[in-house]
């Protein structure tokens, strides 16, 4: 986790050099869903942080797991901080690559685009392609996207005592905007 904080320092100092071609995460939406058999749970963050370079299509993003809220109680909160997230350990979950497609980011429109890079959750890394849908206006970038995340592939243990009100499969939705900081 040292390293993705460096990286994004980094990233950032390098990057305010160039600010017209850095859009930052001004504004966010993350949520997510756990339709399992006997229960629904979903949850929603809005500090997601992040930057798109635009000249090279590289991004950075993270998201700070104990800022969702929204459980059905309290203590699926607590439970999903403390023992299945483990956000003392693994604080973010950060996705860190490039944007495959070619984008003229001085064109206005509206885009489908894959992110591909390292996707880090619960400290376990794995390279993704995520599709998402880009609007861009003269100064901002608008982001949405929906994915989903495979609890084995990063993992995170459900207890048998509770698998069935938690989904093998938990649905993410993002919506983002994104400007320079001029």
């Amino acid at each position: 986790m040292k390293k993705t904080f460096f990286l994004i320092g980094l990233l950032l100092i390098q990057w305010s050099v160039q600010a017209q071609n850095v859009f930052l995460v001004k504004k966010s939406l993350v949520k997510f869903t756990s339709d399992a058999s006997l229960e629904m749970i979903e949850a929603q963050s809005t500090k997601l942080e992040g930057v798109i370079k635009t000249d090279d299509r590289s991004f950075v993003f993270r998201s700070p797991m104990n800022t969702f809220d929204g459980f059905n109680s309290a203590l699926q909160k607590t439970h999903f901080n403390t023992n299945y997230l483990e956000t003392a350990k693994n604080p973010y979950t950060v996705f860190e690559g490039k944007i495959i497609e070619e984008v003229d980011f001085s064109k206005p429109g509206k885009y489908m685009v894959r992110g591909k890079g390292v996707f880090t959750c619960h400290g376990v890394e794995q390279e993704r392609i995520i599709k998402c849908n880009l609007v861009i206006s003269e100064k901002s970038i608008q982001i949405t996207s929906d994915f989903t995340v495979l609890l084995d592939d990063h993992n995170i243990k459900i207890p048998s005592v509770v698998n069935q009100k938690i989904a093998e499969e938990i649905i993410i939705s993002l919506n983002l905007e994104l400007a320079t900081n001029k």
